[in-house]
């Protein structure tokens, strides 16, 4: 699917992202015979682990115990698994969480311009 804009191909990269790391516990079922138990359209525990890991650089979800708390934030509805709407919610925050740091820095580099000036 070839989108048209910055924001479009975001958004697709984000969904297939998404994808890719919730079937691959049920693709793996699949391989070794056994029955997936997992819904290939969210993340388990372990898919959330190495998609934080690998694609948001969380390298702090090594930890098992930040693992599970990061698990129960995102699992809004108790399922033990984190579906795309669940997910997406880590992500908007993730992506406040940089505009804050951003609009931060911004206006500290204003402030320390504007003292320069007027010494």
């Amino acid at each position: 699917m070839a989108c048209k804009s910055r924001v479009s191909d975001a958004i697709a990269t984000l969904v297939a992202v998404f994808h890719e790391y919730a079937s691959k516990d049920s693709e793996e079922g699949k391989d070794s015979g056994k029955n997936a138990s997992m819904d290939q359209f969210k993340l388990s525990k372990n898919e959330l682990k190495e998609l934080v890991q690998k694609e948001l650089d969380m390298d702090n979800v090594k930890d098992p115990a930040k693992l599970d708390e990061l698990m129960k934030e995102l699992d809004e509805d108790g399922d033990g698994q984190v579906d795309f709407f669940e997910f997406v919610g880590l992500v908007a925050g993730l992506a406040c969480a940089c505009n804050d740091f951003i609009e931060l820095i911004v206006t500290e580099e204003q402030s320390q311009s504007a003292q320069a000036k007027s010494e």
